[in-house]
């Protein structure tokens, strides 16, 4: 161990290193942009909402020095390409990229009024394109530079979905396993085509309370769990939902040091529920 790190302490010591992060203005992304904050990283926040964006520098605080936010649509590769350009103007390199953007969107969820036969394909597609497609977009853009220097890492953000499936959000869930197969393709690709010093692994959320689920999980007017916030809960054995500071320890273990023999993993933080058959 003593090649990549001096101690334990030193493997999670961010200072110097340069972060790029698309989603880091959500519920679970903010968290994480947060912890590598406190961890003296070097930021570029990748947004499309300059509110937001100042919401999490307001956050931040005092530790926001080292952290930049650069306009940017992960669907449009020019539009990376320029941000991943103000980055390198910026802070010099690119060390680590998290891709954490994504979502569902109700026009691609099934209901009562709204069948699987019915989905409209632009939702589909919307759904598709944010959470496969713009991190291959990501990993293209900014992994370019990663391939070049010979090193860096990559973090993705899956979803339990990905692993099995839940009713109601197909294009969702669909897209997610794409994520997963993806992070697996690509840590394999730039390890034998580029650099075995480039790792690429993901890590894979249970379920936790955010803007986009909380009401499926709790009902609107009385905050009392719905019939499918009580399945998910039964179905968890630590029994509660996750909070997005959970999320931390596993992201800072995949970008540093301490991980450096861990590439193509999908890391599942779900309370459980993965290893749960039911009974």
């Amino acid at each position: 161990m003593a090649e990549y790190f001096d101690n334990l302490q030193s493997a999670f010591d961010f200072k110097g290193r340069t972060i790029v992060m698309t989603g880091g203005t959500g519920v679970l992304g903010s968290a994480i942009a947060c912890a590598l904050a406190d961890c003296g990283a070097q930021l570029a926040i990748i947004h499309l909402n300059p509110q937001r964006g100042a919401e999490l520098l307001q956050r931040i605080g005092g530790r926001s020095e080292n952290v930049a936010l650069f306009r940017a649509d992960v669907l449009q590769r020019a539009s990376l390409q320029q941000a991943a350009g103000d980055i390198l103007q910026r802070f010099g390199k690119i060390d680590g990229l998290i891709n954490a953007v994504g979502g569902n969107q109700p026009r691609a969820t099934t209901s009562a009024d709204l069948k699987f036969f019915d989905l409209p394909f632009d939702a589909l597609r919307e759904v598709f394109d944010v959470n496969l497609l713009g991190t291959m977009l990501g990993c293209q853009v900014f992994g370019r530079t990663m391939a070049e220097s010979g090193r860096g890492v990559i973090l993705n953000v899956s979803s339990m979905n990905a692993f099995r499936p839940l009713t109601r959000v197909a294009a969702y869930s669909a897209a997610k396993a794409g994520v997963n197969n993806f992070t697996q393709w690509l840590a394999v690709h730039m390890a034998q085509e580029y650099s075995p010093n480039i790792r690429v692994n993901a890590i894979a959320p249970g379920f936790f309370l955010t803007e986009q689920n909380r009401f499926l999980l709790l009902d609107r007017e009385t905050g009392a769990s719905t019939p499918r916030g009580d399945a998910i809960l039964a179905h968890t054995p630590m029994g509660r939902y996750g909070k997005p500071e959970e999320l931390v320890g596993a992201a800072l273990w995949l970008l540093s040091p301490a991980s450096a023999f861990v590439t193509g993993a999908i890391v599942p933080i779900d309370g459980g529920f993965s290893a749960f058959s039911g009974v």
